[in-house]
């Protein structure tokens, strides 16, 4: 059983629901398993690093969104699922050579990811709502048809 929101299909199955976000959750899981090389990170790579979080971050919380389809009031619960496996990502990566914990990454990359990705969703799906009025029917002329 399926449900259709926005010509989007939504599958009932918790699991389906939720199958893009754990593959994200998965793909951010093993770039962040690479061990860290001891060199310093020049500028660029730095950029493209932080760049990462910002990108799988926001990914991951509008798939959480998607999986509780796009309903306004479970946003904030999408974005808190995203920054909650940020957090416990930095703590996987505790565990990997090379690479350490960062608050800082959680409170600004991956959450301004998470953040940034909902708004725009929320834009981009208010104007692909119908108008309130456009669902008003105007009641029809009886009097043309004669």
């Amino acid at each position: 059983m399926r449900t259709r929101f926005l010509d989007i299909h939504f599958s009932k199955k918790p699991i389906l629901k939720f199958l893009p976000a754990l593959l994200v959750m998965l793909a951010i899981f093993l770039f962040s398993a690479h061990p860290s090389d001891p060199v310093p990170l020049s500028r660029l790579e730095q950029i493209l690093y932080k760049g990462g979080h910002v990108i799988g971050y926001a990914l991951l919380a509008v798939c959480n969104w998607r999986a509780f389809e796009f309903h306004r009031n479970q946003r904030r619960i999408a974005w808190l699922l995203a920054v909650l496996y940020a957090i416990t990502d930095e703590y996987h990566q505790s565990f990997v050579p090379g690479r350490h914990p960062s608050a800082f990454d959680v409170l600004v990359y991956d959450n301004l990811g998470a953040c940034t990705s909902l708004w725009l969703a929320g834009i981009w799906l208010q104007q692909k709502l119908p108008d309130s009025e456009s669902l008003v029917v105007e009641p029809e002329n009886r009097r043309s048809k004669r």
